[in-house]
């Protein structure tokens, strides 16, 4: 497919066999093969050769920067509209569909540029996106309710597994309302058999018969969005369900293949959240002291109505969280669940090279694909420095804004450019809800003894090298069973419950953020380039990452 190495293209990473020595590296190294590819070239882009196929890496946030500078040459629409037609399995005449203008080259009309803009306009700040966001914050709470130990017991779990269904029922019930599919267990089981085959189902040979579980499993689940679309189950959806479902009405997609769509657009909001989740838990817990510093943020923020004045029946007190009030009054929470992102990020951004082109005065071929790996990025120490391998909680608070980097493209765990993950405040604020009740409710400790409270040193952090190639954040490789009790001072008669208030203010989770809301077009009006995830994970995702 490709030729040789041409002198002008960026260096040849080293290899230790011929062909198909990189496929052996990624394969025993994983997530962390750049990395080390990194170290050994020292060099801001370098070449990989595999079998059929030519990448570019870069390790530089200012050739990031330029890279997203491009996004017509360097294009990320063409490799995200072949992964969604492969891994969700769309007919001829879907794909047909989607081709069409796929990279915006004649202006924003098509089923591509239609969908991320409606995406966008769903999920920006404001009513629309407050409207998910109080269904979900309500589920997390019942969930955590149900979760709640009797008065002065215990509860076993294991932490992964317990915060994977609860996301998922909460996510999936705000995008896509009360007759949702996932609503039955047996397709959300369905959904993660899938997930699991992704890349088998992408790269693999002869993947009808090497993949035929998650294809199945993929199967079902589409008809189960069939049935939902059928009935008439997105009406009573949130609106980016809707916006989505008519821009693909808008473009003649058949039933079919909207409902084969759906499932990719599941990746986008169910993959990355609850392992996000997981990890912010587990560091919060490890790191000695770290707990008891945020739950003073946490109860700053809790306003706690007596008995005497109680309007829940049965309850002693009513503790009351505003998840608005969360992200303005609680820094060191914050900037915690932040610096979790890049600790444990490993997603890549990958565009394709649409025509020969130069960069930082290197050649990039037509047809070769070129990778922005994010933990390359975050593992720097020229950026972060010596502890950039290290997860520190503080690093992401203002007073230490001169310790870390202040590129657009040094803070890669929600992409960047075109590719910033539009559904990157839906996912921070479920993520928060849980984490913040999770905390202020509950004392946890490793199941098993060896150690009490929510500080202990014993934990253990799972491996980690069985990660989803198609996943933004690391997944562990087995549960952390944990054992629950409620917290003191919160045990007996306590009811809970969480509100969101509207608020003018966006809480910067990228610098991007910031200059998002100082752009104005021509006519005045706010000016935000059209939006999506990153990764072949994301099938029409993001992150959400």
């Amino acid at each position: 497919m490709f030729g040789g190495h041409d002198p002008r293209e960026p260096p040849l990473a080293p290899s230790s066999l011929p062909i198909v020595g990189h496929l052996l590296g990624m394969m025993k190294s994983k997530f962390n093969y750049y990395v080390e590819l990194s170290t050994q070239t020292d060099a801001p882009i370098f070449t990989l050769t595999l079998p059929g196929r030519k990448l570019y890496v870069v390790t530089k946030p200012e050739i990031i920067q330029k890279v997203q500078k491009i996004p017509r040459v360097l294009a990320f629409l063409p490799v995200e509209a072949k992964f969604a037609s492969t891994v969700c399995g769309a007919s001829q005449a879907a794909q047909a569909i989607l081709a069409r203008n796929v990279n915006g080259d004649e202006g924003g009309h098509g089923l591509m540029m239609e969908s991320y803009a409606a995406m966008h306009e769903a999920l920006k700040p404001g009513p629309l996106l407050d409207d998910m966001n109080r269904s979900m914050i309500h589920e997390i709470a019942m969930s955590l309710d149900e979760l709640q130990p009797a008065s002065g017991e215990s509860r076993k779990l294991g932490l992964y597994a317990w915060l994977r269904e609860s996301i998922t029922a909460a996510t999936t019930r705000s995008v896509y309302g009360p007759l949702s599919p996932y609503e039955d267990k047996s397709i959300a089981d369905a959904f993660w058999e899938f997930e699991s085959g992704i890349m088998s189902i992408l790269v693999g040979v002869l993947p009808w018969l090497t993949a035929r579980k998650p294809i199945a499993a993929r199967d079902r689940v589409a008809e189960a969005f069939e049935a939902y679309y059928r009935a008439g189950g997105v009406q009573k959806g949130s609106a980016l369900a809707q916006m989505r479902y008519q821009a693909e009405v808008d473009n003649h997609v058949p039933l079919e293949d909207m409902a084969r769509w759906e499932v990719g657009g599941s990746i986008a909001i169910l993959v990355n959240t609850a392992p996000s989740a997981f990890w912010t838990l587990l560091l919060l817990h490890s790191s000695p002291g770290l707990v008891e510093e945020i739950r003073k943020e946490i109860d700053a923020c809790t306003e706690t109505t007596s008995i005497a004045s109680a309007s829940v029946e049965g309850a002693a007190a009513v503790p009351t969280l505003d998840i608005t009030t969360l992200k303005e009054r609680c820094p060191l929470l914050l900037s915690s669940y932040q610096e979790g992102l890049r600790y444990t990020s490993i997603g890549t951004s990958v565009r394709e090279v649409m025509e020969d082109t130069y960069l930082e005065g290197y050649l990039l071929t037509k047809g070769a694909m070129l990778q922005m790996p994010s933990r390359v990025i975050h593992q720097d120490t020229g950026l972060w420095g010596p502890g950039a391998a290290e997860f520190d909680p503080r690093r992401f608070l203002a007073e230490n804004k001169q310790n870390r980097p202040g590129g657009d493209a040094c803070f890669r765990a929600f992409g960047g450019g075109k590719t910033l993950c539009p559904g990157r405040h839906l996912a921070t604020n479920e993520i928060l809800t849980v984490v913040a009740l999770f905390v202020a409710r509950f004392d946890m400790r490793p199941a098993g003894g060896g150690g009490s409270g929510s500080g202990s040193s014993v934990w253990t952090h799972p491996s980690t090298l069985k990660s989803n190639a198609a996943a933004v954040v690391m997944q562990p490789d087995h549960d952390v069973e944990v054992e629950i009790t409620n917290r003191e001072g919160f045990d007996g008669d306590v009811k809970w419950t969480v509100n969101l208030h509207p608020s003018e203010k966006t809480f910067a989770l990228v610098t991007e953020d910031n200059e998002e809301r100082g752009q104005r077009d021509s006519r005045g009006r706010p000016e935000v380039e059209i939006q999506t995830p990153e990764g072949p994970m994301t099938g029409r995702n993001s992150t959400y990452r």
